[in-house]
This record gives structure tokens, sequence and C-alpha cells, in this order.
């Protein structure tokens, strides 16, 4: 991750990630960054443009469903530095093989519907009155309860 001086207020970090400034507070709570969040001489959050850049990756994580509880044990492992890459790497190994599974549960997901799509244009194209899954021209294989 690049690193930069510019510091960032809450609000400034909430517009670059599209979390609110609700879910940044949360993240920080529950332990999500990577090293405390540093403080102004007047007490307020200050980011660097590193915690941005981590708090993008953890909006794909939670995205992909990742819990926040492995979330936390990568961040720290990732505080404690270098030692620990292979059991980092593990956790985003497992993580991608979740992720690859949904994929392949919402291609057959979106397969199923795309059939029924092109039945019902059918149906409305030709101005059909009785239910398109009892119709002589719905082909066998893509014959499905409605």
């Amino acid at each position: 991750m690049a690193h930069s001086m510019q510091e960032l207020s809450i609000g400034q970090v909430a517009e670059r990630t599209g979390l609110s400034v609700h879910a940044l507070r949360l993240y920080e709570r529950e332990a999500l960054l990577i090293g405390p969040v540093r403080r102004s001489s007047s007490g307020r959050r200050v980011y660097s443009e590193s915690d941005v850049e981590w708090l993008i990756n953890c909006t794909k994580f939670r995205a992909s469903g990742m819990p926040l509880a492995t979330i936390r044990r990568y961040v720290e492992l990732a505080s404690k530095g270098a030692g620990n890459e292979a059991e980092r790497l593990a956790i985003l190994r497992q993580h991608q093989q979740q992720v690859a599974h949904q994929i392949a549960e919402l291609t057959e997901c979106l397969n199923l519907i795309t059939r029924k799509v092109a039945v019902y244009e059918e149906h409305v194209a030709h101005g059909e009155t009785q239910d398109p899954w009892s119709s002589p021209f719905t082909a066998v294989s893509t014959r499905q309860s409605s």
C-alpha cells in the first residue's frame, strides 16, 4: 500500500470509501484497521491514504461475504508484520474458494432466470393467454416450475 502524509478527516474517508461515518467507527471498534486510528491534537480521527486503501479492501472483503471475524484475524496477522504470510495466504485462499463457489451458484441461478425470461418473452410476443409452462411451444429443456 502506498503511504502518504496527507491527513484525512472521517468525513473525507467516508466519502472516498462509500462507508458511513458510523461504519468507520464500527470498523475501528471491531479492530478491522491495521493499527490504531490516529487522533489530531483536538482528538478527532485522522486517517492516512493507506487507511483508505485498507478500508476499500475491507469493503470488497465484506461485499464478497467475508465475515468480520475473518477480517479481524487477517488484520491481527498483518499488524504483527512479517513471518505469518502463510497464514494470511490460507485465509485468502479459503475465502477465494468460497467466493468462487458463490459465483458458480449465482451463475446457475442466472442461467435459470435467463431461460425463464426467454420463455416469458416468447410467450408475451406471441400474445399467449395460457400459462407458458404448460404451452406446447415451451421446450422440454427449459420447462421448469414457474
